[in-house]
């Protein structure tokens, strides 16, 4: 194996199911109504799993809803400013527990 993923693996997500069928079922029940139309629509929910995806680093994801937003036709400019939206949303998550840190040294300081 060339890296630690092997993307055949993602056709293999619906083997979860086989250690512990009734949990991976009721999972995929989830995630299926999760990603049906609602107040939000598939598509949008599609470029909000992509951008997750980034974020959370899944190369698994990141494969299955690129493939996805492209499929329901979201443009590559979309796709961009949702990865650009969820780094942001990161990067700042990152930053304000800077805070933590300056409460600490101010406290540590006396």
């Amino acid at each position: 194996m060339s890296n630690y993923y092997d993307s055949k693996d993602l056709r293999k997500f619906g083997d979860i199911t086989e250690w512990s069928e009734e949990l991976g079922e009721k999972f995929f029940d989830y995630y299926g109504k999760v990603f049906e139309d609602g107040a939000l629509t598939a598509r949008e929910k599609s470029l909000i799993a992509l951008a997750v995806a980034h974020t959370e680093q899944c190369p698994y994801c990141i494969d299955a809803y690129t493939k996805d937003a492209l499929q329901r036709g979201i443009t590559k400019a979309e796709m961009m400013e949702a990865i650009h939206a969820g780094a942001a949303i990161k990067g700042g998550a990152s930053l304000v527990h800077g805070v933590m840190m300056m409460n600490k040294v101010n406290k540590l300081d006396g």
